[in-house]
């Protein structure tokens, strides 16, 4: 899980920034990683243990890399076409073997006279992306005190940054755990268990990122385009998280479309802090995410003029079914769904969320001018979700596609609203 978070300095000079801003930030990471120990720590897997452990001590640390470029802040950070390449050298890699990996590692980099970012990379195994944002948040936080009164003492973190390492709260059956965790391993790697994460896989130039916005007014406008044009409408759970799926998706898969009939399927990573018994606390220090398997479609289905719709239904059920089913219900049908999956399957899935307020993270020198989910540009078909920059309604979206899918992606996308 790697993420890049551009701040704006105009006019920041080397002298200001190795001099004021990085010592901030490096002692504030310090603080911070007191509150979140387990990050400076690293993830075993035993070959005796059924399950994956996180070792922390006393003395433990995390890597932070300082980096200074001369790439130009306004074109990597912005929301046009870009070479989806330049955000890999922004974020640092894992130390990491199968049976043993490093929770967290950062860097901040200086963008002379122009500003700064912070890269951070989290393994998955650890944390899921509502801590990820809680620890970032709480290392804002943390880092903004500093101007105002001095923290010798390890300041109190707000009751909602605050992670709960409490273990028992999660209820769920031994066995289901190891068939996640088996499941999962072979999935990805072959091999019955590794900490390795699967190697990013090669970018070529013509690898575009970009990014998409939809307005308050386009939601409610596709919104009742899908009550018009769906059999069941009263059924359906239109969240903005659904319509932003669905409506990205589909012209993701038209702008793909060499095959009408390739496997194509979804994937909805759910929290399920509030949906075990008992309800998991939110500031639960884990991964509490499952995901959900949609599989079995072809790309015509959703290319065709009815796809939006149909791919909103499809989402709508899946989000009704969280609240219904229990945990090892969902886990049995996702495990046989994977089993299910054709090879060369196009697989569609969001990361993040509008609600975790990634926008909202601030250092002590103002509201970030871009983040970037660098981790969607392994998958063609995965999108970061968040809501919008400039604080008004509505959602951004990132992808990363070919060139000239994405040309025909973003026509088909702005002619659709």
């Amino acid at each position: 899980m790697q993420r890049v978070i551009f701040y704006r300095l105009h006019e920041l000079s080397a002298e200001s920034f190795y001099s004021q801003i990085f010592p901030k930030l490096e002692r504030s990471l310090s603080i911070t990683l007191h509150h979140y120990s387990p990050l400076a720590g690293r993830l075993t897997w035993d070959a005796q243990d059924p399950k994956l452990c996180i070792l922390f001590s006393q003395g433990d640390s995390t890597t932070l890399t300082v980096a200074e470029t001369e790439a130009d802040f306004s074109c990597v950070s912005g929301d046009g076409l870009r070479p989806a390449a330049e955000l890999r050298s922004f974020v640092p890699s894992l130390k990491a073997s199968d049976d043993s990996a490093s929770a967290l590692s950062l860097q901040i980099t200086f963008f002379p006279n122009q500003g700064f970012c912070i890269g951070v990379t989290s393994h998955h195994g650890a944390v899921d992306g509502k801590v990820f944002l809680m620890f970032i948040k709480s290392w804002a936080y943390v880092c903004r005190l500093q101007e105002h009164e001095a923290t010798k003492n390890l300041p109190v973190l707000p009751e909602e940054l605050t992670p709960s390492f409490d273990r028992t709260v999660i209820n769920i059956p031994t066995r289901l755990e190891e068939e996640i965790l088996g499941m999962s391993a072979k999935y990805r790697n072959n091999i019955m268990r590794t900490l390795n994460p699967s190697p990013a896989p090669e970018i070529t130039a013509d690898t575009i990122s970009a990014t998409v916005e939809l307005t308050r007014e386009n939601i409610e406008k596709l919104k009742e385009r899908v009550k018009n044009e769906s059999t069941r409408p009263l059924e359906l759970r239109l969240s903005t998280y659904v319509i932003a799926f669905a409506y990205a998706w589909t012209w993701v898969v038209k702008a793909c479309e060499d095959d009408a009939n390739r496997p194509v399927g979804l994937l909805v990573a759910a929290d399920f802090r509030h949906r075990l018994s008992p309800r998991v606390p939110d500031t639960y220090f884990g991964n509490c995410v499952f995901p959900i398997g949609l599989f079995g479609y072809e790309a015509r289905e959703f290319s065709e003029e009815d796809g939006f719709v149909k791919v909103v239904e499809i989402l709508s059920d899946a989000v009704h079914g969280l609240d219904s089913g229990e945990i090892e219900s969902h886990c049995m049908n996702y495990v046989g769904g994977v089993k299910k999956i054709k090879p060369g399957a196009q697989i569609g899935a969001i990361a993040g969320s509008p609600r975790l307020g990634i926008y909202g993270v601030d250092f002590g020198w103002g509201r970030p001018a871009k983040t970037d989910l660098v981790t969607i540009d392994r998958t063609k078909g995965f999108f970061s979700l968040s809501e919008r920059k400039n604080g008004q309604d509505g959602v951004e979206m990132g992808l990363c596609l070919e060139k000239s899918e994405m040309n025909i992606f973003l026509s088909l996308y702005k002619n659709g609203l």
